[in-house]
């Protein structure tokens, strides 16, 4: 086995996520691989993006290369730069390059969050080209059939500095996600969490609570992660207006008045 070949292959996915789907965005990816769109995942911040993406590849039987972006991300991050090993310069494939080579997906998760510069490097890869250029070894690449490219952002979070331009935008298939409803939310949290249903049903009742508090200056409410996390503090011993408060409360805020206001929800619920 190849080293290029044992690298992309640490990146497949061989057990069945859970996930449990909301609506027809299944349906839709699918489709989207099949005519070889590229997707963006539009949604709050621990929503499921990142599960879907993981469960869309086992289904796809597609490896998952996922980039966490950041500020600092380099186009060089990305698609790869010559590292000097015993003295000579050595080309290393980054981690978008890799995908392309093996037909795998490519997830850059909060795409808003890299540079500028850098995310023009996937406009090629996002249209009917499907082309990747390596400008540093003079190498113009094409996406194999299995290949896709997949990004997610939030919303939430746009500002006029971070956005999507429309000439990005306008080349992908887009699925708007939020939280599930109520019942199907308690569901998640039972499955990931391994906790009872009566316990779930008040933490999911916590978390709409907080996500009312927008209007009093909280970005966002509780998500499904937190709820989550809460759950497997609660079925490890941690008490639960504690465990509330590690993972829900102080997660959200360093406010003191939203604080005092979440602990009131807490305790009106346990």
């Amino acid at each position: 086995m190849s080293g290029r070949q044992q690298r992309i292959d640490e990146y497949r996915i061989e057990k069945e996520p859970y996930y449990l789907p909301t609506g027809n965005e299944l349906a839709v990816a699918e489709a989207a691989y099949q005519d070889g769109s590229p997707l963006l995942l539009k949604g709050p911040t621990g929503c499921g993006k990142t599960r879907f993406m993981e469960y869309l590849a086992w289904r796809l039987k597609r490896p998952l290369v996922t980039v966490s972006c950041h500020d600092d991300l380099s186009t060089s991050d990305l698609v790869g730069r010559y590292l000097i090993r015993s003295g000579e310069a050595v080309w290393t494939d980054g981690p978008l390059t890799m995908a392309v080579r093996a037909g795998a997906i490519c997830y850059l998760d909060e795409i808003v969050e890299a540079r500028k510069d850098t995310t023009v490097v996937i406009h090629p890869l996002a249209d009917d080209r499907r082309q990747l250029p390596i400008e540093k070894r003079g190498e113009l690449l094409t996406a194999p059939d299995e290949f896709m490219l997949a990004v997610s952002y939030n919303p939430g979070y746009q500002s006029v500095l971070k956005d999507l331009k429309a000439s990005t935008r306008q080349r992908f298939v887009a699925l708007s996600f939020d939280y599930p409803s109520a019942d199907k939310e308690v569901e998640i949290v039972c499955q990931e969490a391994g906790i009872d249903a009566d316990l779930a049903r008040s933490l999911v009742k916590l978390a709409g609570m907080t996500r009312g508090l927008k209007d009093s200056g909280l970005p966002e409410g509780a998500s499904t992660r937190l709820l989550i996390q809460t759950g497997k503090l609660i079925r490890r011993g941690v008490p639960v207006k504690i465990a509330c408060r590690a993972a829900v409360s102080e997660p959200l805020t360093d406010d003191r008045e939203l604080l005092a206001a979440m602990d009131e929800m807490i305790s009106s619920l346990f």
